[in-house]
């Protein structure tokens, strides 16, 4: 489960001991966090990426890469594009953590229930879309389906997770969580029908933002939390026998090459923040179209996956013009 965000910063008070099968949240200090992108501040902390595979650019962008003199004038054009959508998703994002600022400052489980309960919600709304455009033949790209429904298996484990941590505890906390996902994910089918790019890198956001929170929290309460024991469903989760699709949502990692060890508490939130931040590499892979392969096709160095150029598109209005201009995708 290019990169944003701040998040709430945590006091140094120590954590609270587990209260039978659940935990009970922890309390401290609020410190606001100014939201911030990754978008156009060289200054700023960035999820760093280690990319193991080569990039793959789709054909279609090798061919626009050969049309003539406007070129520029198209390239300069559509980086405005680009600035607006990302002003935008950054602006929307801002605001949602200013409200969980506010309501979730010094109740760090409770807040993080409402972040994974969010968090999931994009890869439902981009193989929601897929699959439409599957039901028309407009897309025939297994690598897309298969590492998004990787990520939300991710991001549900660390839902199951903040549950037995108690962070679902109180009804408001549920109700606004589940509420804000239904918006969020009408909001997201809407935008990556439109602008794919735009979809990927307001998803791209909101995982920074996860990445950032996880990752202040650890270096704060980290002597508390390794005191603590893991819960089991993190345990079953990260060190289970079949861990194909944990290794699915990792596009920039050879298969089987991380294998996390969980000791405490301490570590499952590591292995959580670390997976927010494979989340960020594949979203910013994402906002380049045709970027995107299952590390298993690399892995297995075959592309019978991949299908016929006209069995692929970016965003509803390309695939409709695609659909017309040519004849019903084959898959090869």
């Amino acid at each position: 489960m290019a990169a944003i965000f701040s998040s709430s910063l945590f006091a140094s008070s120590p954590l609270p001991k587990p209260l039978s099968s659940s935990y009970s949240r922890i309390h401290t200090a609020p410190q606001l966090f100014r939201a911030r992108s990754s978008l156009l501040q060289d200054n700023e902390k960035k999820v760093i990426v280690h990319d193991s595979f080569p990039s793959k650019t789709s054909p279609l962008h090798t061919a626009d890469k050969s049309t003539g003199g406007n070129s520029i004038n198209t390239s300069a054009f559509e980086k405005r594009i680009i600035k607006v959508e990302q002003s935008v998703n950054i602006f929307l994002t801002d605001s949602v953590i200013k409200i969980l600022d506010t309501l979730y400052h010094d109740r760090h489980y409770a807040r993080f229930f409402v972040l994974e309960t969010i968090a999931r919600v994009p890869y439902f709304a981009f193989m929601s879309v897929l699959h439409m455009y599957e039901s028309f033949g407009w897309w025939r790209r297994a690598d897309y389906l298969k590492v998004h429904f990787a990520e939300s298996w991710n991001e549900m484990h660390h839902l199951l997770i903040m549950e037995e941590l108690g962070g679902n505890a109180w009804w408001f906390d549920r109700f606004l969580a589940q509420h804000i996902a239904i918006f969020y994910y009408i909001m997201t089918v809407l935008m990556y029908a439109v602008s794919p790019r735009m979809a990927y890198h307001f998803s791209e956001c909101v995982e920074s933002h996860a990445f950032e929170t996880y990752d202040k929290f650890i270096k704060v309460q980290g002597d508390e939390l390794k005191k603590m024991p893991a819960p089991e469903v993190a345990v079953n989760y990260y060190t289970g026998d079949d861990l194909y699709l944990f290794d699915e949502f990792q596009t920039s990692r050879v298969p089987n090459s991380r294998r996390p060890k969980i000791e405490n508490l301490y570590d499952v939130f590591v292995n959580i923040r670390d997976d927010e931040a494979e989340h960020c590499k594949t979203m910013k892979a994402c906002q380049t179209h045709g970027n995107l392969r299952s590390p298993h096709s690399y892995a297995e160095d075959d592309d019978s996956s991949v299908c016929a150029l006209e069995a692929d598109c970016e965003g509803i209005v390309d695939c409709i013009k695609k659909s017309v201009a040519s004849n019903p995708a084959k898959v090869k």
